[in-house]
């Protein structure tokens, strides 16, 4: 028992008022004993304690029983300059795995246990035993500049029968990383790794790139501050620091300011099992108690720690930025200002027409209207010597103002009637007071369809403006309110697998992960109020002449409506706001934040080619947001439940193509139809009478074509989503609506051209600049750096460093090319029927 006291009180932690003679005999017996033995036996009851000095490098095998318990004492001379790691190998080298072996190590200011052999835990409670463990101590850091200290390694076990172990004890020489400089290693789920990286002056904000050539086993990579203990267990890694699950490749931004001891450690450690990285999950066990033998689930990986960009290239980008779109301000008011200027000349010309030459002066009064030949003429209908008229008085005030009156502004309204077959009907009070007459027409033209009162039909475009602005605003608090505490939850946790990032080019700022992808968002914002000025300053314009009488604002051209570009501006800018809101924390739950107001711009672009000559029977802004409403719906079902789900595919498929059906027939006959009971025996009577008894061809065949192609289209988009099912729904989604669009636009400007009307300078330009653009565009957007379809360690196998100064990368030139093109779009849409405005309406084809 003397014996046994002596060593509590040379080995225990805070040590007390000791006599001399006890100390000075446990001194003795202490070298006695390792003069001797060259170890220490101490035995209490039945337990005996032995102890051995160590040394570095050595591999001891010993065995163990419930009798004994082993201590190794090991000491080492650390540096306040200088970091080494030390490494514990232990095999345990017994078959049984009843009783394991703990090893304990205790040093001055971290104890760390673990047992051998180690078993770890997977899904549904799985067990893995692993018999080689090899772990890193935590090194405490030292104020003086040269200390010893020790350390001691006890082992014990409760079996009876004895077990057999091999320990080594050894210095890790590159335990420091250094910057810009690969290390490779290899690890594995028993035995982990991590290493130490020391901020160098004058760097604030490192990039810690992590890769291997192996894509399973799936592993962790995780950055902790410089303390103990170390988390580097599968069943711990998570608890501190940042980490990111990996496949192939992983990146973490670290900054000085998130470590005041100006380093960290990197850890790496191999998982279990490869559920996390996408890989294949293995069978759920018969017997819950049963051990799983993992196999070899050693991976080889490579660490660069490498200096991420400085404050310079933030400033460069954002001033890259902003110079690209406000140029397109600049460019805009040259363009304004060079065709003020050139009106302002064409109309002193036309005020003076004595400074005129006979050729201008007669090209300036002929009414050289495509309209009144070629296809017009198969109408049948005749012009009366008042249209004929009131066509060449347009002309004249198309180059002369003439100041007319609103009364006879009406008058010529009711005398244009050239697209209207008289002799058919007895009075004109008939024609005017039946749709179904009007609007069943086999050839309709403009002024058939804009019979309504102006200020009626402005106020209800209107509402599409302030109902998009009002439900922009609802839309993004909620957004706003729940990306922040998505960047929150990931600044807290440190989990970076919520978010789907482009690692290797995500620059923070301050709380934000990835400022550059927000930061190419600018452009929607920006481009989209350039839109509504542009419109505005249109809108002004066409209001004065509607004071002034003018004959072209009231009788000539496409209906001037501006409600609906304004609200293709506002949806504009607010994709912009909710895409940046999207790039916070980029990942399935919010994608529905970057495309809701992309379906929002599609559906408002072909309601806008709709009204252009359709501006009494236009859908709505009730109807048309209901609508756009419920594909959004649609859009948060499939990317929910649509995965792999036939049953919705199939619901969505049939709903897809009964509103195909149903809105091809709503176009073809113009609104003149009813859904009622009697709907199926009007469709029989129709195929009765038209194909069987007697064959004859479509009454309206340019509608019929476009209805045809767009139904072939989105019959085959239902048949590629009902065979293939795709994972992203809500860009399957978006691309029906293109789809739908391009097919409407291709169809106008094909019906524009053939109807005889040319496409101005202006508008030619705009279209093959677009054009341009979106390939571009498409191409940067096909790349595809992340999906959130794969797990976030799959997803980071599409990562690759940014291309454009340093600071933006694939995605974001997509931000900037889709802003510039669907800018491109919007002119398209504004100045394409500039041609018409000096032909009066009754001369303009609908289509």
């Amino acid at each position: 028992m003397v014996l046994r006291s002596c060593w509590k009180s040379r080995h225990k932690s805070g040590f007390g008022p000791v006599s001399v003679w006890m100390r000075t005999g446990c001194v003795a017996l202490l070298w006695v004993c390792v003069f001797h033995l060259g170890c220490l036996r101490l035995v209490d009851g039945t337990k005996t304690v032995v102890q051995k000095d160590a040394e570095f490098d050595v591999t001891y095998n010993d065995t163990v029983t419930s009798d004994d318990q082993i201590i190794y004492a090991f000491n080492h001379t650390i540096s306040r300059n200088k970091t080494e790691g030390i490494r514990v190998t232990v095999d345990g080298l017994s078959e049984g795995l009843e009783s394991p072996i703990l090893f304990v190590v205790r040093q001055k200011q971290a104890v760390l246990s673990f047992q051998v052999p180690l078993i770890l835990r997977g899904l549904y409670q799985r067990k893995y035993p692993y018999a080689h463990v090899g772990r890193t101590l935590c090194q405490p850091p030292t104020l003086a500049a040269v200390e010893t200290q020790y350390f001691f390694v006890d082992v014990s076990t409760l079996s009876s029968l004895g077990t057999h172990y091999q320990l080594r004890i050894s210095r890790v020489d590159s335990f420091t990383l250094q910057t810009n400089k690969k290390f490779s290693f290899t690890a594995s789920p028993s035995q982990p790794q991590y290493f130490k990286y020391v901020f160098p002056d004058g760097v604030d904000t490192v990039i810690v790139k992590v890769s291997s050539e192996m894509t399973f086993p799936c592993s962790v990579m995780s950055i902790q501050d410089i303390q103990c203990p170390v988390y580097d267990l599968d069943n711990n890694v998570a608890f501190i620091g940042m980490y990111q699950t990996m496949t192939k490749t992983a990146a973490i931004t670290v900054q000085r300011k998130d470590f005041p001891s100006n380093s960290f450690y990197v850890v790496v450690v191999v998982k279990t099992e490869d559920e996390a990285c996408g890989g294949p999950l293995r069978f759920y066990p018969l017997q819950p108690d049963k051990f799983i033998n993992a196999g070899n689930r050693t991976k080889s990986i490579d660490v660069v720690v490498s200096p991420a960009i400085e404050s310079e290239v933030y400033v460069m980008g954002m001033l890259f930025c902003l110079g690209i779109f406000l140029s397109f301000y600049v460019i805009t008011f040259l363009v304004a200002c060079v065709e003020n200027k050139r009106m302002n000349k064409r109309r002193e010309l036309l005020l003076n027409p004595g400074d005129m030459s006979p050729a201008e002066t007669g090209k300036g009064l002929t009414p050289a209207s495509p309209y009144e030949y070629g296809s017009f003429a198969d109408n049948g209908s005749t012009l009366s010597s008042e249209a004929v008229t009131d066509s060449i008085a347009s002309a004249d005030a198309n180059y002369g103002y003439l100041d007319r009156s609103l009364e006879s502004v009406g008058r010529v309204r009711q005398e244009s009637l050239s697209s209207v077959e008289e002799d058919d009907y007895d009075t004109l009070a008939d024609i005017d007071s039946d749709k179904n007459i009007v609007r069943t027409k086999k050839y309709l033209c403009v002024s058939d369809l804009a019979r309504k009162d102006k200020r009626v039909l402005s106020k209800k475009y209107q509402i599409y403006f302030w109902n998009i602005a009002t439900i922009g605003v609802f839309y993004a608090l909620p957004v706003v309110q729940l990306v922040i505490t998505y960047q929150t939850v990931v600044n807290v946790t440190g989990n970076q697998d919520i978010c789907y990032y482009n690692f290797l080019c995500a620059h923070p700022l301050g709380a934000l992960s990835s400022f550059n992808n927000i930061l190419s968002n600018l452009g929607y914002v920006m481009l989209g109020l350039l839109f509504l000025l542009i419109v505005l300053k249109r809108d002004i314009v066409h209001q004065r002449a509607l004071l002034r009488n003018e004959l072209n604002a009231h009788e000539c051209g496409i209906p001037k409506h501006f409600g609906l570009f304004y609200a293709m501006g506002t949806a504009l800018m607010m994709e912009g706001l909710l895409s940046a809101c999207y790039h916070v924390c980029p990942n399935y739950t919010n994608f529905q934040f970057d495309t809701s107001f992309m379906y929002m711009i599609a559906g408002l672009c072909m309601l806008k080619l709709y009204q252009k000559r359709h501006p009494d029977i236009n859908a709505s802004a009730y109807t048309a947001y209901a609508c756009l409403a419920a594909v959004i719906f649609f859009s948060v079902l499939g990317v929910v439940f649509g995965k792999g789900n036939m049953v919705f595919w199939i619901v969505f498929s049939v709903i897809h193509i009964l509103a195909t059906m149903l809105l091809s027939t709503q176009l073809y006959y113009m609104g003149r139809w009813r859904l009622d009971s009697g709907v199926l025996r009007r469709i029989v009577y129709v195929i009765y009478t038209d194909c069987i008894r007697q064959c004859s061809g479509p009454m309206y065949i340019d509608r019929m074509v476009l209805l045809v192609m767009g139904n072939i289209v989105n019959w085959s988009l239902a048949a590629y989503g009902l065979l293939e099912r795709p994972n992203d729904f809500a860009s399957y989604l978006l691309a029906i609506g293109i789809c739908n669009l391009l097919l409407y636009f291709a169809f106008y400007i094909i019906m524009k051209l053939r109807s005889g009307e040319r496409i101005k300078c202006l508008a030619l330009v705009c279209v093959l600049f677009t054009a341009v653009v979106w390939g571009f565009a498409l191409f940067f957007f096909f790349q595809g750096l992340s999906t959130w379809q794969k797990t976030p360690a799959e997803s980071r196998e599409h990562n690759r460093e940014c291309i454009l100064l340093s600071f933006f990368d694939d995605h974001d030139i997509w931000h900037f090319l889709s802003s510039i093109a669907m800018f491109g779009s919007f002119l398209v849409l504004l100045t394409m029927d500039d041609d018409l405005d000096s032909v009066q309406r009754d001369k303009i084809f609908v289509f």
